[in-house]
């Protein structure tokens, strides 16, 4: 795997991780309570955007490495994705 597919892998877990973490503990205006007006009650209160790239970050690079030394012990190929275990 060259740099920039190893970025491109990258960025593309980095956006999928991101959509899976952005869910997590958010609490809309109307179960907090406080829904403002003129605003729709499912807005969240606090998205906590900043802690969630941190985590989104953390992971993906935690899940690119494991892919990236899948891909180096031959477990796992760009070619043939499903490797050794094809035979």
């Amino acid at each position: 795997m060259d740099w920039f597919t190893g970025i491109a892998i990258f960025l593309t877990m980095w956006w999928v991780i991101l959509f899976c973490v952005l869910p997590i503990g958010v609490r809309s205006q109307e179960e907090s309570g406080e829904v403002v007006a003129g605003t729709d009650p499912g807005a969240p209160v606090v998205a906590n955007i900043k802690q969630k790239l941190i985590w989104t970050t953390a992971i993906t690079s935690i899940v690119w490495t494991a892919f990236a030394l899948l891909l180096m012990t031959g477990w796992v190929s760009l070619e043939h994705p499903l490797g050794r275990l094809m035979g």
